[in-house]
């Protein structure tokens, strides 16, 4: 099952959904077992099918293995579980990524494999974690000269740029600040944990000790607890949507255009 906080910020992600006019027909749901976001697709787009597309051979078999939940049985047709390169190109009207883009080592070529997964004039609705994100725990790892915490996470405006790199149009971001809190550092440390690993490549090499677990727990005691005494750590969301425009025949001296460019600019075009 994926982590509470991927699962509330799907809910969340989709409340901004009612802002696209767009029914989609076909859905890729990217990473669906981590995204945790099936029931808010399901209650969003009760017609659609809805794909589950999976990075690992692992994370298939376990999307696969699950038994399908009531309302998938009651209101969607049958989907499909994919990998990421069997995808069907120009297939979908919404690929959904939630909570994907800071695991990937290459965002702006994940981005690619999305605009061609998408119809013309399909989109994209996405989240990730922002740079404030953890920003106490990456301050006791620094001060205690321990390496890096976590691998980089991008500004929301660098992740607008690098959709239009990809070839995206339109692209819309915001974000917002949530707190969460536990009844202890050991308590945060298992959840932390289960929402990824490290990936950042200078990260400490070799298994943690469990005194220096203790360590961190004793530094998360002392910086992070409030005065209820509770530990809170913060983390910056940042969503976005963008859209896979028609494509454009450059001008040249000689120009070629694929059959199926010429049909999608047909389509585009106002009145055609």
């Amino acid at each position: 099952e994926a982590p509470w906080l991927h699962r509330e910020i799907a809910t969340r992600m989709a409340e901004r959904l009612v802002l696209m006019k767009a029914q989609p027909q076909t859905v890729l749901d990217w990473w669906a077992r981590i995204g945790g976001g099936h029931a808010a697709l399901a209650a969003a787009y009760p017609k659609a099918a809805v794909h589950a597309v999976e990075t690992s051979a692992v994370a298939r078999r376990l999307v696969a293995q699950a038994p399908p939940p009531w309302w998938r049985r009651v209101w969607q047709p049958a989907a499909t579980l994919f990998s990421e390169d069997a995808v069907l190109q120009n297939g979908a009207q919404l690929v959904w990524a939630n909570m994907v883009l800071h695991h990937s080592a290459d965002p702006g070529a994940l981005m690619a494999q999305w605009r061609r997964a998408l119809a013309v004039e399909g989109f994209v609705m996405l989240s990730t974690l922002g740079p404030a994100t953890l920003s106490m725990l990456r301050d006791i790892y620094r001060d205690a000269g321990w390496g890096e915490a976590h691998a980089p996470f991008v500004d929301m405006h660098d992740i607008g740029d690098m959709l239009v790199a990809a070839g995206f149009s339109g692209p819309v971001m915001d974000q917002e600040q949530i707190t969460l809190t536990w009844a202890s550092p050991e308590a945060a440390l298992v959840e932390l944990s289960g929402l990824g690993v490290n990936a950042h490549l200078a990260r400490h090499a070799g298994w943690r000790t469990p005194r220096w677990r203790q360590r961190l727990g004793d530094a998360l005691r002392e910086r992070a607890t409030r005065a209820d005494g509770r530990i809170a750590l913060g983390f910056e969301v940042v969503y976005g949507h963008a859209f896979n425009p028609a494509p454009r025949a450059k001008a040249a001296g000689q120009t070629e255009v694929s059959l199926d460019q010429m049909r999608a600019m047909v389509k585009s075009t106002p009145g055609a």
